[in-house]
């Protein structure tokens, strides 16, 4: 009767103040006593968020504790399973993972604190049996540890503490009660969708239908009952994650559930009804899973992200992938190896994924990477230039989707020792993509790279993005009749999409133009486009000594990858062909001395060549997001020094300087980078360095030469699209070092 007493004082107190936060303090003392503990920690549901944080508790030692929901901590498996738990020992570990096997106690908050927890008692804060926080106890003081009456207190404690966490966090009573809060519905309409003949579904027509309800309403109505965030069926932001494969596809619809992923890779399970701890757990159990979000979400959403997303996009593909039977699913064939094979539906689905996923994103290149033994095969895709996880597949389906590749590819699906090369084309979203495909063994199995080839309109020469020093001087090279313009730079680096820039600018009606392309990627009407086929012995050089004898006035020649090639480049150029061609070089400089060394005659190349374009594509800043800041003296120095300290009146620097960086938004996945631009270095062949190239002269001899004559390096370039805003200081410095 006492524990009554005291504890009906304590509700009075609770009830009467207008936030728990400011009477806690007064009531601390008293809680410690009613329960003989030494302190207390109750946390709060963070709103929008999957975790708890201590708004209340004792001891100042550590100003917050934020901890996961979940079975990581003691705390976070309450809040995860709605259920009380004694624990005679925190340090235990046996103890605690008789309760859960991943169950553990953060002994960090006891080193940093100095302070030795011994026994706990957690018990859960709910209302409506909506998680709101949970209330932790420590160190019972008059015995070993707490008793199951001291739970069955706790818990009666926790009862009141939900009705005022209930107050403070804007929770509702029921799912809908915001709407007649809003004077959405009525009271009447309200009292007819609580009837316990009405499933969540019905409700949720007759609010939609019935009640003329926008479904932005409902899911705030949603969102204040079960105190976490409400999505609709958003295709474009949110995929469905691989580990749905783990779970029974019957299991994911009969429960209104779905395990999403957003553009960040952040992973959020999507149910109807976000009480269900038990299901939560069995997820857990099933995929591993660990870290992720609750979202709330109506059942036809969930169903269209389970079955739609996979059905209509496989009818999308027409006659090219197979259409997928449903009822198999991967935790199914997983218990029967032997039957997955590349014509698995499950598979088709898989590789019809990723490449939906690659479109999406605008990837240049997709990874297909076997994992070591039994461990996980990963998918990456290659996004601005750097690579990113899109999957993980279970490794018994690594074989079958290399297989399936192989035969879009139309590969040798029996050959696994050496290197294959095919390509394919898939139809996306209404669009035809031409997908070239490499397979290499490696010591874990086949590893496969996809490279999603550039089609459609050429880039204006205009929109290069090309300095006003090299704008007017590629604008007069170009018009040269005759002479051999070189575009460098590494694989990726654009030099594709640069040349036929120029040939966008040079392609006119009085012009005849040949080009030979491995693949032909952009195509432009008035060009004569030819693919080479090495399998049939069409290659460059001998493309290029048939285009002679077809009167060309211009000749592109993919790449000039070795001597033959290059000395017939020479040649038709000597001959009065103006030639564009590409090779992989680091610097213009050095694109000089690297033809020489193969043997091409230094003088003929002298006469011959107009000028050499080196290149690199930086990472741009996202225009909606990106953010402006005073740069340090750090800065200032760096971008003084290396764009030279005799040429820093270019720069016009004004005081305060303002450069800009990444920051991050949902048009840009949240990278704060959206696309990317060129860096440029022109060397014009003049006179001068005419006669080094004559005598064989270094690549610094060379450089210092072109600098005199109007060159400005890939760093100077790249600090001009710094200062411009195209670019942050982090992606110069990254072309920096490569050139240092």
């Amino acid at each position: 009767m006492a524990f009554y007493q005291k504890l009906l004082e304590l509700f009075q107190s609770i009830h009467n103040s207008e936030r728990f936060l400011d009477v806690f303090p007064e009531l601390e003392a008293q809680i410690l006593q009613l329960f003989s503990a030494e302190r207390i920690t109750i946390y709060q549901r963070s709103y929008h968020s999957q975790d708890i944080y201590s708004r209340f508790k004792t001891g100042s030692e550590l100003t917050e504790i934020r901890v996961p929901i979940g079975p990581q901590s003691i705390a976070g498996f309450v809040a995860l399973s709605k259920k009380s738990v004694l624990i005679k020992d925190a340090y235990d570990e046996q103890e605690l993972q008789q309760i859960h096997p991943k169950l553990n106690f953060a002994r960090q908050f006891d080193q940093k604190s100095g302070f030795r927890t011994k026994s706990v008692l957690a018990v859960p804060i709910t209302e409506q049996n909506v998680l709101l926080g949970v209330i932790q106890l420590i160190n019972a003081k008059n015995s070993a540890a707490f008793s199951q009456e001291d739970s069955d207190k706790a818990t009666q404690l926790a009862q009141l503490l939900g009705q005022k966490f209930r107050y403070e966090l804007g929770a509702t009573r029921g799912p809908f009660d915001y709407l007649q809060h809003r004077n959405l519905i009525s009271a009447s309409q309200l009292q007819q969708l609580n009837l316990p003949t009405q499933d969540f579904a019905t409700q949720v027509n007759k609010i939609l239908s019935d009640y003329k309800v926008s479904k932005e309403q409902l899911g705030l109505s949603l969102e204040a009952f079960y105190q976490v965030s409400f999505i609709g069926f958003e295709p474009e932001k949110y995929q469905l994650h691989a580990l749905n494969a783990k779970l029974n596809r019957s299991y994911l619809l009969k429960n209104h559930l779905v395990i999403l992923e957003d553009q960040t890779g952040k992973v959020v399970i999507v149910l109807t009804n976000p009480n269900h701890a038990d299901t939560l757990m069995e997820v857990e159990r099933a995929t591993g899973l660990l870290s992720y979000d609750i979202y709330v979400a109506l059942p036809d959403d969930i169903d269209h992200y389970i079955k739609g997303q996979q059905e209509d996009n496989l009818t999308e593909l027409g006659d090219l992938l197979n259409e997928a039977d449903d009822d198999l699913t991967l935790e199914t064939l997983q218990q029967e190896d032997e039957g997955i094979s590349e014509e698995t539906p499950v598979v088709v689905k898989l590789v019809n994924r990723v490449l939906m996923d690659a479109q999406r994103l605008n990837a240049s290149d997709i990874h297909i990477e076997s994992g070591k033994g039994k461990s996980s095969c990963r998918v990456r895709l290659r996004v601005d230039g750097e690579c990113r996880e899109l999957i993980q597949i279970p490794p018994a389906f690594m074989p079958p989707v290399v297989s399936r590749i192989k035969i879009m590819a139309r590969l040798d699906i029996a050959e696994k020792r050496l290197p294959q090369d095919g390509k394919f084309s898939v139809k996306l979203a209404s669009k035809v993509i031409e997908v070239r495909v490499a397979t290499l063994p490696t010591v874990f199995g086949e590893g496969v790279v996809m490279r999603i080839l550039a089609s459609g309109e050429a880039l204006p020469f205009d929109k290069l993005q090309l300095s006003p020093r090299n704008y007017q001087m590629m604008s007069q090279m170009i018009k040269h009749p005759h002479g051999v313009l070189l575009v460098v730079g590494p694989t990726g680096s654009g030099k594709t999409t640069t040349l036929h820039a120029i040939l966008g600018r040079l392609n006119t009606t009085d012009k005849k133009i040949w080009t030979a392309e491995d693949p032909v990627e952009i195509t432009q009407p008035g060009l004569q486009q030819v693919q080479m086929n090495n399998k049939s012995g069409l290659t460059f050089a001998v493309a290029l000594r048939a285009f002679l004898r077809a009167d060309p006035d211009i000749i592109l020649i993919g790449e000039m990858r070795d001597k033959e090639t290059a000395h017939a480049g020479i040649e038709a150029s000597l001959t009065g062909h103006l030639v564009l061609s590409t090779l992989h070089t680091n610097s213009a400089p050095e694109t000089i001395t690297r033809l020489i060394d193969i043997g091409i005659d230094p003088i003929n190349f002298a006469d011959a060549c107009i000028g050499i374009l080196a290149q690199r594509l930086v990472r741009t800043l996202c225009g909606k997001c990106k953010e402006a800041y005073q740069p340090g003296q750090i800065e200032l120095d760096y971008l003084q020094r290396h764009y030279g300290l005799a040429f820093a009146p270019e720069l016009e620097l004004k005081t305060p300087l303002t450069l800009y960086r990444a920051k991050g938004c949902p048009a840009c996945e949240q990278t704060g980078y959206k696309g990317r631009v060129g860096v440029h270095e022109l060397l014009p062949i003049t006179s001068k360095v005419r006669q080094l190239i004559y005598h064989k002269a270094s690549i610094e001899q060379i450089q210092q030469q072109a600098i005199g004559d109007g060159m400005r390096t890939l760093v100077q370039d790249g600090i001009l699209k710094v200062l411009s805003g195209m670019t942050d200081f982090k992606q110069l410095q990254a072309i920096s070092v490569f050139e240092d």
